[in-house]
């Protein structure tokens, strides 16, 4: 029978590390905006006010979710070439899409982050500044304030939660072999209610199940369990230093990573700023909604981390379970005292993986934005060297294919996920983005009109 968790200690807000990631708080006391057109820049003040604000990853991404859809939204409503996310903008002719653009992202992220208000002021001040007196600006300008007080009206009472970074009750499973526990350093339950938050495109989280765990009595939890204890030790002698560099790598932001990636691939096609907004749309809406159901999933299954499961003492007193924790129950899986992963354990449930979901889903994104699978696609990622929080590392991927394989290995060879989680997360993110990417971006029929 299911019970409701309800220690005091696990409803606190917790400021431990998404995705394993320490990330570099961004801005300073003096605004300046960054290169590229006004597109690309207030995608990258977004991206530095939502990681500013201490958001976790999955979390970080409903508001970029949020901010992109409504710059989509104003340039999608004078372009008049896609279909809007969201219907309702009064457009007076020669809107300039400039000025909507700025005014949308700058709209949306004063409402959501009011602790960031001085930052955002200097920087719409300096934006505007830059564009001519003229209706045309005032025009866009009244686009952009619609968009982003529709998205801001139609998000009202989605599910999210604040402030940053709260936990929240959730249903947990009998104490047993296999349910997930807390993970060093023990930090409280990250953000279980993104998965109850209501998704943008997708119409219920529970169109795409995942399928179970494998049963700790199959012979694929006997070959997962083993390869990861060798392979993803924090000492492992299995692992090559190639092998941790890539584990490293993925470490990275992936707020950061991906919308990064957005305006290279942007500036590289030379996309217009139409053509600019749907990227950062696609990448963070449909982004967002395949976190939103990969959560849910993670806090359904509830599956036992590696630290766990092989070690049985590496928990706490937690209200999940016993001290010291289960082991499997199997032959054939030898448990190993004081085995810790190369990286540490992110505070949120095993399975799917998240890093399999939102790659997987960024690989169908950008294969629609250049049309083939073959994205010959250059990542930035977390350079070891380099310092905490950097993107100085660089992978190159030929395929999508590639990319997916990629970030299976590597979750596999950071001690973090089975491999069986992480393909199961890359299925997950690959059907949810072809859905969003099937319903949503699509360009206006003939004569298609706002409604």
């Amino acid at each position: 029978m299911k019970r409701l968790c309800t220690r005091p200690e696990l409803r606190r807000n917790v400021l431990a590390l998404s995705f394993t990631v320490t990330i570099l708080i961004a801005g300073s006391a003096a605004a300046a905006l960054p290169p590229g057109n006004v597109v690309q820049q207030w995608n990258r003040v977004a991206e530095d006010t939502v990681i500013a604000s201490g958001a976790f990853q999955n979390e970080g991404l409903l508001y970029m979710a949020y901010t992109s859809a409504a710059v989509y939204d104003a340039l999608a409503a004078i372009d008049g070439t896609y279909r809007p996310l969201y219907h309702g903008i009064h457009v007076l002719d020669g809107a300039s899409p400039e000025a909507a653009a700025i005014e949308a992202a700058y709209r949306t992220l004063r409402y959501y982050f009011p602790a960031q208000l001085a930052n955002l002021d200097a920087l719409y001040s300096e934006a505007l500044a830059g564009l001519p007196a003229t209706a045309s600006t005032e025009a866009g300008r009244s686009v952009g304030d619609q968009a982003a007080a529709i998205i801001i009206a139609k998000r009202a009472h989605d599910g999210r939660l604040t402030p940053i970074g709260v936990t929240s009750q959730f249903d947990t499973l009998p104490e047993q072999p296999g349910v997930w526990r807390l993970t060093p350093p023990f930090a409280a339950p990250q953000t279980p209610w993104v998965g109850n938050v209501r998704p943008f495109v997708l119409h219920s989280v529970a169109r795409f199940r995942p399928a179970p765990p494998p049963r700790l009595t199959s012979a694929r939890w006997i070959r997962e369990f083993n390869e990861i204890k060798g392979l993803g030790a924090a000492t492992s002698t299995e692992r090559t230093a190639d092998e941790t560099k890539v584990a490293l790598f993925w470490t990275a932001n992936v707020i950061r990573q991906y919308n990064r990636a957005g305006r290279d691939v942007s500036s590289a096609q030379s996309l217009s700023l139409m053509q600019t907004a749907r990227v950062f749309a696609m990448i963070n809406v449909v982004g967002a909604d395949a976190q939103i159901a990969l959560m849910h999933w993670k806090y359904s299954y509830l599956f036992w981390r590696p630290v766990t499961a092989i070690d049985p003492n590496a928990v706490t007193d937690d209200g999940f379970g016993p001290v010291p924790g289960f082991d499997d129950g199997n032959p054939n899986t030898i448990e190993q005292s004081g085995w810790r992963p190369l990286i540490t354990t992110p505070n949120h449930p095993e399975y799917p993986s998240a890093h399999g979901s939102i790659t997987s889903t960024i690989a169908s994104v950008f294969a629609e934005i250049l049309g083939t699978e073959q994205i010959n696609l250059d990542l930035h990622g977390f350079d070891p060297a380099g310092a905490p929080g950097n993107l100085n590392a660089v992978r190159h991927f030929d395929t999508t294919a590639a990319l997916r394989a990629d970030v299976v290995n590597a979750r596999l060879w950071g001690g973090l996920h089975y491999r069986g989680s992480t393909e199961a997360g890359v299925t997950l993110g690959r059907a949810i983005a072809g859905y969003d990417l099937t319903h949503a971006f699509k360009r206006r029929r003939n004569n298609e009109g706002d409604e």
